[in-house]
């Protein structure tokens, strides 16, 4: 019934999904796949200094590409759901067992105040909210906690290198003074929808670091989680072969390529 209700609204209010531009449908199936192949290390080179381990659930090419920049500069919020699964499982393979040492605590990178201003939304804090949502449908405790806030503006990260981008970044988040003794009791993932030379995640570490936190997600626990990563920042695993449908095509991960 669901399905032919979207039929019937695709008729009269055309969409087409905004990973491959399939007619009447804001996400088609093999698009939506493109988001599961299996979250994985990601490690970009160079790595900056600080950087946490990070999980990322698809490499950033093609359909998932599409999806996030859909998602972040066309407003296209109905993809929040998808992405913020596609997070969710990112962050599950990062954080490991729950054991006893609190919930995990969704901590999302800010965007710039005057990108915000342009998008008219967040989008790395509107899909860690869904992931948080997603996690806790799924047993596990989370939250999202908004902990870090932009003390200095940054330049536009477009078309800038490594250096310039870590420059850039140094020391320009903070943790928000309430959010410090919340940090102390959880897991601290860090979120954000993209890595790509991995300076602000860097810089988002830096910050928490610096905030003196000592809780369940100290400077050797603390992780990262994003929904895409450059294919080039996926860690290459020599043994076996693995091949994921990836938007109507095959993303194979074989032997001398295989990203893990």
């Amino acid at each position: 019934m669901r399905s032919r209700w979207r039929e019937i609204v695709g008729l009269v209010l055309p969409v087409a999904c905004e990973g491959c531009g399939r007619p009447r449908t804001e996400l088609c199936e093999a698009c939506a796949a493109a988001l599961t192949v299996g979250p994985s290390r990601a490690r970009p080179t160079p790595e900056p200094p600080g950087l946490p381990v990070v999980h990322a659930a698809a490499p950033y090419e093609n359909a998932v590409r599409a999806m996030l920049l859909a998602h972040k500069e066309r407003g296209a919020l109905g993809l929040a759901g998808a992405l913020g699964g596609a997070l969710a499982a990112a962050v599950r393979a990062g954080a490991g067992d729950e054991g006893d040492e609190g919930p995990l605590l969704l901590v999302p990178v800010p965007s710039a105040r005057r990108a915000t201003a342009r998008r008219g939304h967040d989008p790395a804090h509107r899909i860690a909210a869904s992931a948080a949502a997603g996690l806790r449908r799924g047993g596990t405790r989370a939250r999202l906690l908004t902990a870090l806030r932009q003390r200095r503006a940054v330049a536009d990260q477009a078309g800038l290198g490594a250096r310039a981008r870590q420059a850039n970044l140094a020391g320009a988040l903070v943790v928000a003074d309430g959010a410090r003794r919340l940090l102390a009791v959880g897991r601290v993932v860090l979120v954000d929808d993209l890595l790509t030379t991995g300076s602000t995640l860097a810089e988002a570490a830096r910050a928490v670091r610096a905030a003196g936190h000592v809780g369940g997600a100290s400077a050797e626990r603390l992780r990262a989680a994003v929904v895409a990563a450059s294919p080039s920042a996926f860690e290459i695993n020599r043994n076996g072969q693995m091949t994921s449908i990836v938007a109507g095509g095959e993303w194979v991960k074989g032997p001398g390529r295989r990203y893990a």
